[in-house]
């Protein structure tokens, strides 16, 4: 794969989780937006720790396949690193991102790497769906939903969680996370994110879930949601939740 020309979320991410996954260009995006902000890796490890916690929870109610939307790259802890034995797709929109996933998947009989667009699972090529999460829409999954709310005006938001719903089997279980007020002290790093970048209230959160039901724990900032160790000093960038689909 031949050095991009411009950067790509997904490899700065990588970059601050300590990957091998990225090129100059995003090493130099990255090293601008720590200027403009500050503290991007810690916040990043923090919200791909909860991916982990919340994977393994998910597993532990018996879930073995996970689809995946604006997935990245998958290294670093990411789905199939943590759920072993599950079958894992990855999805996203951007074709560099995808091919990279493929290349490091190409030797995986239980993970892959596909288009798919969050706000119409019908770009999903059914034939990757079928293989590498059986029984969708039959049986439970995991919907892992990280780093795309921000990016997705409510109704929008709303809309796509819900017909997630609706496709997907009762029991299911969806891992989500929001992005907060944090940037608004921020002004540059605020404009680096984009006109279509939306920070929301903590108050907000919970509507925009629809029909999903948030587990016991609730909506919280990513790194208080069922913390192994004390949670670590970082600031609420990010809030999670794990939501189930019920039986209606």
């Amino acid at each position: 794969m031949g050095e991009p020309d411009e950067p790509s979320t997904a490899r700065m991410i990588d970059f601050w989780l300590g990957g091998e996954h990225h090129f100059d260009v995003d090493v130099a995006a990255a090293g601008a937006f720590e200027q403009a902000y500050g503290p991007c890796a810690p916040v990043f490890r923090e919200l791909r720790a909860f991916l982990g916690r919340a994977v393994r929870a998910i597993v532990e109610q018996g879930v073995d396949g996970f689809l995946v939307f604006g997935a990245g790259v998958p290294t670093r802890g990411n789905v199939h690193e943590v759920a072993a034995e599950a079958t894992v797709l990855y999805t996203d929109v951007d074709p560099v991102t995808i091919r990279l996933g493929q290349r490091i998947l190409a030797d995986s009989d239980r993970a892959g790497y596909g288009y798919g667009d969050a706000t119409d699972i019908g770009t999903i090529d059914p034939a990757q769906l079928h293989r590498f999460v059986p029984g969708w829409g039959r049986r439970p999954v995991g919907v892992v939903f990280l780093g795309l709310a921000a990016f997705l005006d409510d109704a929008t938001l709303t809309r796509t969680l819900d017909e997630l719903y609706a496709a997907a089997a009762p029991g299911s279980l969806l891992a989500v996370d929001f992005d907060t007020e944090e940037l608004a002290a921020h002004p540059q790093a605020l404009a680096m994110m984009g006109p279509a970048f939306r920070m929301r209230p903590p108050a907000a959160f919970a509507p925009l879930l629809g029909r999903w039901t948030p587990t016991s724990d609730g909506i919280l900032p990513v790194q208080r949601w069922r913390p192994v160790d004390p949670p670590a000093e970082v600031p609420d960038a990010f809030h999670g939740v794990l939501a189930t689909r019920g039986a209606d």
